[in-house]
């Protein structure tokens, strides 16, 4: 005899007022991603034939997140689990069926604990069969309570419970398998005479077992899969176990981890082989390392792809692209839109914005560069600043090829620095420079004569520049001015950027 269909609902309709929160407790974030994609994904994996998410609480939200991967039911009032499940009814079907029954706020089941409870459910062709756990401290979770042969006979609410029976590790963990359409019937006749006025799940299974019905049990190897999530608590220790989760994926991958209680992964990130991630790692969104890398110490890559033998260390790196062999840090920072070409190198203290940086550029230290192109082997100048910003419109810059912008050179958008030019240290630019030409643009030294002195009498200045007229035989003097253009070498560029 085939199996019957295997259909899925997942309740996810509750304000989750403990979280304290005006997010939907389903959409909070659960290692870079909202919990409730995660309960998705396992219902995914076991196949069903529909998969049905009751939506209550800012439903629009939880539907905005979800699309059109899953059916939806919505329960107007939130009136207990065993009302939510009312609410899917009809989206369900009548037809006959195997209902796994999860929530959007437990995000840690496995597949395989879900396979082993429709397994037992179909092998002993139960109505229904719970899904239990053994807890070390099952303090606020309902007992199993068990007969002389093993059969599970009830389960007990702990504030019912007698002192003997809360000596019960085996807990219910709310998650079940159902045979459809018949639970409905039983769950018209649950009622809501309780403290809290709602429809309670677990009533169905007293009146299955009142009827006479098979009742069977899985217990979940692995007790922290069946956490649920209903405060900021919780939520950090199920982002604690997913995130050392996803990092043994990793390390089991080939990748080095140097101290897992630092580096923080978010759940769909890629890294490959060899790749080492020391410690205060951040990898976040859709973020994707190649093999042969050095991440960190403190690193934060967002939506980034690094390519294969990279290094980023002390830095900040957003929806940007580093190509193989490039590096960057410390202390620098890759904003949106910006590409590091082969071996190129972002120095300390160092800013690119939405640019294009060529391969085996130097950009070592103390500069900024947006909205730019800059070449293949191209040297920006420690303090060089590309001014793509006039207060109304952002410009565009064109470094070419080989060029070399010197120390403190202002390159004010739009300009052009052709292949091989070089600009003087201290330059202003503001008109293109043409290839292979010398690029100046700073005022001629001028050197006034005993203005310390007569300006600022009194001051450390003003004494020391005294001593050194007297050391000097009275005049002090100095050159007037300076080379024009710096044109020895000395002041073209003030060193290697």
């Amino acid at each position: 005899m085939p199996a019957r269909p295997l259909k899925v609902a997942i309740l996810a309709a509750g304000h989750g007022k403990r979280m304290r929160s005006d997010l939907p407790k389903v959409l909070h974030p659960l290692a870079g991603r909202p919990m409730v994609g995660y309960v998705v994904d396992t219902a995914r994996a076991l196949g069903p034939e529909r998969i049905v998410v009751v939506v209550g609480h800012r439903a629009e939200a939880v539907r905005a997140y979800l699309g059109d991967q899953v059916t939806y039911a919505f329960q107007e009032q939130q009136l207990g689990t065993g009302h939510a499940l009312l609410a899917a009814e009809e989206a369900l079907g009548g037809e006959e069926a195997d209902l796994v029954l999860l929530y959007g706020d437990t995000p840690l089941l496995s597949v395989e604990t879900l396979r082993s409870l429709v397994s037992r459910h179909r092998a002993g062709e139960a109505a229904a069969t719970v899904l239990t756990a053994v807890l070390e401290d099952p303090t606020g979770y309902g007992r199993i309570i068990r007969g002389a042969g093993g059969a599970i006979t009830r389960i007990v609410e702990e504030a019912d419970a007698t002192p003997e029976e809360r000596q019960t590790k085996e807990v219910n963990t709310g998650v079940y398998c159902f045979r459809l359409p018949d639970v409905f019937p039983y769950l018209r006749r649950l009622t809501r005479d309780n403290r809290a006025g709602e429809l309670y799940l677990v009533d169905v299974i007293a009146l299955l077992l009142e009827d006479g019905r098979r009742v069977e049990t899985v217990a979940a190897a692995d007790p922290g899969e069946v956490e649920g999530v209903n405060t900021r608590a919780q939520l950090a220790r199920a982002e604690r176990l997913k995130r050392a989760a996803i990092l043994e994926e990793l390390m089991a991958g080939g990748v080095t981890v140097v101290d897992p209680a630092s580096t923080f992964v978010d759940w769909g990130v890629e890294v490959g082989r060899d790749t080492v991630l020391e410690p205060g790692t951040h990898l976040r969104g859709a973020t994707r390392v190649g093999s042969g890398c050095r991440i960190g110490p403190w690193a934060v890559l967002v939506d980034s792809t690094v390519a294969d033998g990279c290094r980023v260390w002390v830095s900040v790196v957003e929806k940007s692209e580093l190509r193989r062999g490039a590096s960057v840090g410390p202390f620098s920072h890759l904003r949106p839109g910006s590409t590091i070409g082969e071996e190129a190198r972002i120095g300390n203290f160092a800013e690119v914005k939405n640019s294009s940086v060529g391969a085996r550029v130097k950009m070592q230290h103390h500069s900024y560069v947006g909205d730019a192109d800059v070449g293949d082997g191209a040297n920006i100048g420690a303090g060089a600043v590309v001014v793509n910003y006039d207060g109304l419109t952002k410009h565009r810059t064109v470094i070419g090829e080989g060029a070399f912008v010197g120390c403190n050179t202002n390159l004010v958008a739009p300009v052009v620095i052709g292949d091989g030019a070089y600009t003087a240290a201290g330059s202003t630019v503001t008109h293109d420079v043409p290839p292979g030409a010398l690029g100046v643009a700073r005022a001629r030294q001028r050197n006034i004569e005993g203005w310390v002195e007569r300006r600022r009498p009194g001051t450390v200045s003003s004494s020391a520049a005294s001593r050194a007229r007297r050391r000097s035989g009275g005049s002090g003097a100095a050159p007037s001015a300076g080379p024009e253009t710096g044109g020895d070498g000395n002041g073209t560029s003030g060193g290697e950027g």
